[in-house]
């Protein structure tokens, strides 16, 4: 008998034990070491957002930097602006002072804000740095970039026994050789070696006479005949009959 009560009384006890803990709420685990509960929080955030901001800041910085490169240099970055030159300015996010624009003949082109600026005897980057440094005045930042549409003012002509004689424009440094090889090569009956280029000087005759030889560059290593071409020189290659009939 005693220990039937033994039992039941270690029985009722168990029961009432568990009873307990079902109706208790189940404790919250602990937080693993080294992280509070408002570290598990920021995890959830990624850890990349504000590099991200970062970057996008960055952004317009380094594609206007790479357009201003890419459209400034359309030409050689040594080509000098001329008078009826007509340029693209583009300044980046601001198509209200963007314009395509022509050089007058006083070397100056009107711009909003700016107003004029002279524009001839420098380079496309060298006129997009002064133009920025004008409007640092009355904008944020500004952008600059200078192209060069279309050249009116630096040409060269080439005559005579061309392939296909006319006026070219002068891009960037070319060669006498060069020069022909624009205008197509020599034709089979070209005096290669009687060209003659005329060139404007400031001087009071005003233009000069030079000869080349092709042969003499080419095969004899004179290459100071070929020399580099200025704008406006006129390049004639002869008809060897005119050559050896000179008096025709």
């Amino acid at each position: 008998m005693k220990r039937t009560i033994c039992s039941l009384i270690v029985w009722l006890s168990i029961g009432s034990t568990v009873s307990s803990g079902l109706c208790q709420p189940s404790p919250i685990g602990p937080v693993s070491a080294g992280r509070s509960l408002t570290d598990t929080t920021a995890v959830s955030v990624p850890a990349s957002t504000s590099e991200k901001a970062v970057d996008m800041t960055n952004k317009p910085s380094a594609a206007s930097e790479h357009i201003s490169d890419k459209i400034s240099n359309a030409v050689s970055s040594e080509y000098i602006i001329g008078a009826e030159d007509v340029l693209e300015i583009t300044v980046w996010r601001n198509v209200d002072l963007s314009k395509i624009t022509q050089v007058r003949p006083d070397g100056r082109i009107s711009m909003p804000i700016i107003r004029d600026i002279m524009a001839v005897g420098k380079t496309p980057s060298q006129l997009a740095e002064e133009m920025t440094n004008k409007l640092k005045e009355y904008i944020q930042n500004p952008i600059v970039a200078v192209s060069v549409k279309e050249i009116n003012s630096s040409n060269i002509f080439v005559l005579g026994e061309v392939t296909r004689p006319g006026r070219y424009p002068l891009k960037s440094k070319t060669t006498l050789l060069q020069g022909i090889t624009i205008a197509g090569g020599f034709t089979p009956g070209a005096a290669r070696n009687q060209m003659v280029i005329f060139r404007f000087t400031e001087s009071t005759t005003g233009m000069k006479r030079l000869t080349a030889s092709y042969d003499e560059i080419v095969l004899r290593g004179g290459v100071t005949e070929n020399f580099e071409l200025k704008s406006g020189d006129t390049v004639v290659v002869p008809n060897e009959a005119m050559v050896i009939f000179p008096s025709r």
